[in-house]
């Protein structure tokens, strides 16, 4: 297996990879898989920017020459919230789980925003009862600080998001046990 950054060549990979993950998981993404199929081609390869600094940045997992996985962070840009990351589309298929792949890409991501000038702390969302996303996470270092209510609509019914974040500045055992003492 190989971890790396995606580029503007992974587009057809990562666009099937995570329409599946909108089809088979609608509780877990905001976006429908209608409303991301529909985007055109330039929208994927904008999110896969080579930029040096850009707002956006994907990591995969590949497997041979096959992605397997998938997690992107994305860079605040106004002035007051730069110090900001967000984590955002991590998905692994079902088949691939349990091998440390989710956590490597979590990982991987930290470190690159860790590595971003000014960036202080990431954050994410994950759908309340989703146990092993939740777990992965606070394994990670993240920590909740609050439940979103009904948060994401999926057909007739609601799902609620728990908000986390995790400080960069610190090790990740740490910043939870020091979370934990005062929460």
């Amino acid at each position: 297996m190989t971890i790396r950054r995606l580029t503007t060549g992974d587009v057809p990979g990562y666009r099937q990879l995570m329409l599946e993950a909108y089809e088979h998981h609608p509780d877990a993404f905001t976006s429908t898989v209608s409303e991301r199929a529909a985007l055109p081609m330039s929208w994927w390869q904008s999110r896969l920017s080579e930029a040096p600094l850009p707002s956006e940045v994907v990591f995969g997992v590949f497997e041979g020459d096959r992605l397997i996985g998938a997690a992107g962070v994305a860079f605040d840009t106004r002035q007051k919230a730069k110090h900001k990351a967000t984590l955002f589309g991590m998905y692994v298929p079902p088949e691939f789980c349990r091998r440390g792949i989710g956590r490597s890409l979590v990982l991987t991501a930290l470190d690159h925003a860790r590595s971003r000038p000014g960036v202080v702390l990431a954050q994410l969302t994950v759908t309340q009862g989703n146990i092993a996303a939740h777990a992965l996470y606070e394994h990670c270092g993240f920590v909740p600080f609050g439940v979103e209510p009904l948060a994401v609509a999926v057909g007739a019914v609601f799902v609620s998001k728990v908000h986390m974040w995790c400080n960069l500045q610190c090790g990740t055992l740490a910043v939870t046990r020091r979370y934990r003492e005062t929460a």
